[in-house]
């Protein structure tokens, strides 16, 4: 007796195979718990972006009243009038120099520091590295007034204008952007192997080529990561250019507070220049991404 097999049930044993999931596999309502939640974060981290554009594409009689999702009226006016209503572009300019110079010095610095603390065994070596890393458990402001009276006290003392210059804002922005900037480069050149520093020497390398021909290339992420965290904080910051600055070297986080006046608030222009002076930031964010964390990864498992 032959036993013929239904053609249904034989073409559906290889689909039935197929849709079997591997045990290590996450089930379906992870998945879907997974979309929702990035779904929903992504809206939250995506609506004040949308409330800043459509804001700055309004005229200012539509900003001031009601918010609506739906702007009447578009106009770029406000991205005109930024450049006039404020000196914004002298803002923009100290804030380039200010954070450029503070991450060239902080990354030239932290290289040098870090290379001695990692390579070399020398007294006073572990003193240094816990007062390093204990300055970054004191608030800014516990620095403030102290900076504020040095500063003024030279300049009173010496003639150097430390006080309401750019060079004395560069030396504050170094004073707790460096501590972090050695810290993490001493881990990074910690895990370049020192094997890379003997074959330097035989090919007839110093210390000083050792480091630039083998260890500075070995550790570009971290020290890529550093010089952008270190700019991220220069950028960014506002406490001490409250204090430090006047009206000539006054920084971009200080000078959009001029679009605001005893007569109202230029909210569209607000939003304007938010999104011009944030535009440096997230492209040197975007294109060294990649860098920054592998940086922050390997100085973070070292």
């Amino acid at each position: 007796m032959i036993r013929t097999t239904h053609p249904s049930s034989a073409a559906r044993a290889p689909r039935t195979a197929g849709r079997r999931r591997s045990p290590t596999a996450p089930s379906r309502a992870f998945l879907w718990t997974r979309r929702i939640f990035l779904t929903a974060l992504t809206g939250f981290v995506l609506l004040p972006v949308y409330v800043m554009l459509s804001s700055s594409l309004k005229p200012l009689e539509d900003v001031s009243g009601a918010f609506r999702w739906l702007p009447s009226e578009l106009t770029i006016r406000p991205y005109l009038d930024i450049w006039h209503t404020v000196p914004l572009a002298r803002y923009f300019l100290n804030s380039l120099i200010v954070a450029g110079s503070s991450t060239v010095c902080s990354v030239v610095v932290a290289v040098f520091a870090a290379y001695a603390v990692s390579r070399y065994r020398f007294r006073g070596k572990r003193i240094f590295t816990v007062t390093v890393l204990s300055t970054q458990m004191f608030p800014g402001i516990l620095f403030l007034l102290p900076l504020f009276l040095i500063y003024v006290n030279i300049g009173n003392t010496t003639g150097v204008a430390l006080y309401g210059s750019r060079g004395g804002l560069v030396l504050t922005y170094l004073t707790f952007s460096l501590p972090f900037s050695i810290w993490m480069l001493t881990g990074y050149f910690a895990s370049v192997p020192r094997e890379l520093d003997e074959a330097a020497y035989v090919d007839g390398c110093g210390p000083l080529g050792a480091l630039f021909r083998v260890v500075v290339p070995a550790a570009l992420p971290g020290i890529i990561a550093v010089a952008v965290y270190a700019f991220m904080t220069a950028w960014g910051e506002v406490l001490f250019a409250s204090v430090m600055t006047n009206d000539t070297t006054r920084t971009l986080s200080i000078g959009l507070q001029g679009y605001a006046t005893q007569n109202d608030v230029y909210w569209n222009q607000v939003m304007a220049a938010s999104l011009v002076v944030s535009v440096p930031v997230v492209a040197g964010f975007l294109l060294l991404q990649r860098y920054l964390v592998a940086g922050l990864t390997a100085g973070a498992v070292k």
